[in-house]
């Protein structure tokens, strides 16, 4: 008789729920709802300007929300900011370096900065430059750095405190393709025991690096799947059709304009 073995559970890792932003007039995030579990890569794509950005600026607590909710493991990121931010790692859209630093001297500030020290400085630290394999750079000055290293030394610094939680915007943007290739095969090894939000335009990136992907347009989800489904979804087997399909063009007016047309 055999013994069946027990599933792992998957926790549910970012909760989104009616997630909301204006500037003014202008609704950049319509009410949107999503979430991500452990072990789980999700591709948030979209057209510039769908409001990928500022989405995720709100997960990460760096930009408020005008309504809605946002949960970092069970942990709300409008009520308790601090706590739910010690669990993301956060690679933004043209992140910051200090260009006179080595990377590891970079890497050691940012540790220091979420409070590591000692040993667990330096073993964090370590782990980090091993993972984005910037071994052999890590003595180097940042500002001679190609913009392959330099994007991995950005992201090394999200994950030097272990998070559960990893939000990359437009990770791979600018990088040429054997670089995107080590990058998107980095995501998918860290996806398998940390739940992924990362952002994209660039349609390729969904089958290679993506457990799921939802494809957002005006600030709303208009389709949301398994790259498989996505793909079936789209009645020719073409992600780009099924993006043509769904998203706006820039030569299209907005909804007010028409009406006012």
């Amino acid at each position: 008789m055999s013994v069946k073995t027990p599933s792992i559970p998957s926790f549910t890792m970012i909760e989104v729920e009616n997630l909301t932003k204006r500037f003014g007039s202008k609704t950049a995030v319509d009410h949107l709802s999503f979430s991500v579990k452990k072990g789980e890569v999700l591709g948030f794509l979209g057209p510039n300007g769908a409001g990928k950005s500022t989405t995720m600026r709100m997960v990460t607590g760096f930009l408020p929300p005008t309504s809605g909710s946002i949960k970092i493991c069970g942990i709300s990121v409008i009520q308790k900011p601090t706590e739910a931010k010690k669990r993301i790692g956060y690679l933004p859209e043209s992140a910051p370096l200090y260009n006179d630093m080595t990377v590891t001297g970079f890497l050691n500030f940012g540790a220091e900065i979420r409070g590591l020290s000692g040993a667990a400085k330096r073993e964090a630290v370590e782990k980090a430059i091993e993972t984005c394999f910037l071994q052999g750079v890590a003595r180097q000055s940042i500002d001679t750095l190609s913009k392959g290293y330099r994007h991995r030394t950005c992201l090394a610094q999200s994950l030097l405190h272990d998070p559960e939680v990893l939000i990359l915007d437009e990770p791979t943007d600018g990088l040429d393709p054997n670089q995107k290739h080590e990058v998107r095969q980095l995501i998918r090894r860290l996806g398998e025991n940390k739940a992924i939000l990362f952002s994209t335009h660039i349609l390729e990136e969904v089958e290679a690096a993506c457990t799921r992907a939802v494809i957002v347009d005006r600030g709303k989800i208009v389709v949301d799947g398994t790259p498989q489904e996505l793909i079936e979804k789209s009645g020719t087997g073409s992600l780009t059709d099924l993006f043509r399909e769904v998203t706006t063009r820039d030569t299209e007016p907005a909804p007010e304009e028409e009406e006012a047309a």
